[in-house]
């Protein structure tokens, strides 16, 4: 890599066209969208860049096509100075998603990735990356258990932003130091938020479970507590989680006390939350103070 790196996310790129539309259409519906926005997109991806927004060095492990799609989205983590060294490119498609998002914020989203298959554990040599804080969003889990392997003897933490349930996900949770969640992934392993928490904190020294505009609840060894969400006004929520988990990632490297360290990533995720689509969403640190001057700490 051409510079060290603070943060370096692992996982899932795909490329994003986001339609904003008054409603859902149903059965046979044609509908006519207000606006359209085509940008990079997938967790991993959009945390490397909420990590660079931020100010911090990031890099970015992952597959892109080599396409339309897969050289648009290169050309903007390279912008935003996202290392890219360890992107593997094949003919395979870059995966795409639409995204219908409603007045509301609310969201619907298609995803394609053709015969796009995860990257095999040996396809990049990790023999020279020690970044401070690595980041997986399980969608590369081959990939995410070699460098997991290889920097097991090592003190680099390491931080899983589990989504939903899937194999990648189930493979990696009990291997991180940290496991960020979404209240999906929660109901989905346990069928309750709670219950989640107290089984999940079984598995991984530190447990956060994001619950969108209620907040989040957290675990760290025998700690738990709750915070609950910044007020905004929100015009879509695609993309808030991704952006937590970049800044959540970021602030580990920063080495950023626990209270704060949760309420600088609930902002950033909060953010994003008032701008259309995932991408143009990631804040940089002036927009993650404003939202946080705003949003009195709890007494």
């Amino acid at each position: 890599m051409s510079k060290p790196i603070d943060v370096l996310c692992l996982g899932h790129a795909s490329y994003d066209l986001v339609f904003s539309v008054p409603r859902h259409p149903g059965s046979d519906e044609k509908t006519v969208a207000d606006n359209l926005l085509g940008c990079g997109g997938g967790p991993a991806a959009n945390a490397a860049v909420t990590v660079a927004k931020l100010g911090f060095h990031a890099g970015f492990c992952g597959y892109l096509g080599n396409d339309v799609y897969g050289d648009s989205h290169l050309r903007e983590l390279q912008a935003h100075g996202v290392d890219t060294s360890l992107i593997v490119r094949g003919n395979s498609p870059t995966p795409l998603s639409a995204v219908l998002v409603k007045p509301d914020g609310q969201r619907a989203l298609i995803n394609y990735k053709g015969e796009t298959k995860a990257l095999h554990g040996d396809s990049i040599d990790f023999a020279d990356i020690l970044p401070k804080v690595v980041l997986f969003d399980g969608h590369e889990p081959h990939l995410s258990l070699a460098l997991l392997n290889r920097i097991a003897d090592t003190a680099i933490p390491t931080v899983l932003d589990a989504g939903s349930l899937h194999d990648g996900t189930l493979a990696l949770m009990g291997r991180v130091d940290y496991l960020v969640c979404s209240e999906k992934f929660a109901l989905q392993y346990a069928g309750d938020e709670n219950a989640a928490l107290i089984r999940l904190g079984e598995l991984a020294p530190v447990v956060v479970v994001t619950l969108g505009e209620r907040g989040l609840i957290w675990r760290r060894g025998s700690e738990t507590g709750n915070l609950p969400a910044p007020p905004i006004d929100a015009v879509d929520t695609t993309g808030a989680g991704d952006a937590f988990h970049g800044a959540f990632a970021a602030a580990v490297a920063a080495g950023m006390e626990w209270i704060l360290l949760l309420r600088y990533a609930s902002a950033a995720g909060a953010f994003c939350c008032t701008q259309l689509g995932a991408r143009p969403g990631m804040p940089d640190m002036r927009q993650v103070q404003a939202l946080l001057e705003k949003w009195p700490p709890l007494p």
